[in-house]
């Protein structure tokens, strides 16, 4: 017969929350190779656009990759490719830390990424400006990506430097916000973001491309630009519409 010990025992461990599994489902980091150097892949990926890229991740039943659609470029003209390298800063009157914090995480951004800002919906402070910037650019970041506010527009436009953002405030972020975490899955809007997943930015806002399929992705994104070639074409020459459909046109 088991004991009371035993018994309580057994209780207590089936009581446990067993999350093992969502940890590694939700804070999975990829880690795969892509088969082609990073820089080349982003130069291809930049000599496309959001919306054939989006066109594919629906082809593969994926239809929450665009952050949200008030995240736009500084210029029109921007676009964007690179590697994830995610933040996370919430609204928070402590101080303490901060800049400590903010200089390591500073010291680990990589060449060919994309710096993308989870600001937990702040809407009074800027998380990115022109010091930032002219840092970025010195450690081969490609561009940033900020889901909040921005300031010192100007020395931005100057440095030429692919910046996404929401809205633009003089307030500084010391004392109104702090970051609390970097280079972890986070979630703008409906898109899990995740360190080393590949973003790519333009005209018409920013996608999140996971990593195990941005090669992939790429390709077909590609197949899909050399045919809207022959569509316009087509178009041009006078076809009519069905014989434009026929011949794997659409509109």
């Amino acid at each position: 017969m088991a004991s009371l010990k035993d018994m309580r025992g057994k209780a207590k461990e089936a009581g446990l929350m067993k999350l093992d599994k969502l940890i590694a489902t939700r804070q999975r980091i990829p880690n795969c190779e892509i088969p082609i150097p990073i820089p080349e892949l982003c130069a291809r990926y930049e000599k496309l656009y959001t919306g054939a890229i989006n066109d594919v991740m629906r082809e593969l039943t994926l239809l929450d990759q665009n952050l949200p659609s008030d995240i736009m470029p500084l210029r029109d003209e921007m676009t964007v490719c690179g590697e994830a390298f995610t933040v996370k800063s919430a609204p928070n009157v402590m101080i303490e830390g901060e800049m400590t914090f903010r200089a390591q995480m500073l010291d680990e951004f990589k060449p060919n990424g994309v710096v993308v800002w989870d600001t937990s919906s702040d809407v009074e402070a800027s998380l990115w400006g022109g010091v930032m910037t002219a840092t970025a650019i010195t450690k081969g970041i490609r561009g940033a990506v900020i889901a909040g506010g921005i300031r010192d527009t100007k020395q931005i436009l100057e440095q030429n430097f692919p910046v996404f953002y929401r809205y633009r405030t003089s307030n500084g972020s010391l004392g109104r916000c702090m970051i609390t975490h970097y280079q972890v899955p986070i979630k703008v809007g409906k898109v899990t973001v995740r360190p080393g997943d590949i973003i790519f930015g333009d005209i018409d806002g920013v996608l999140c491309i996971p990593r195990e399929i941005a090669y992939d992705v790429l390709l077909r994104a590609e197949g899909i630009e050399r045919n809207e070639v022959d569509i316009f074409s087509w178009v041009r020459q006078g076809d009519t519409i069905s014989e434009i459909i026929d011949k794997g046109g659409y509109f």
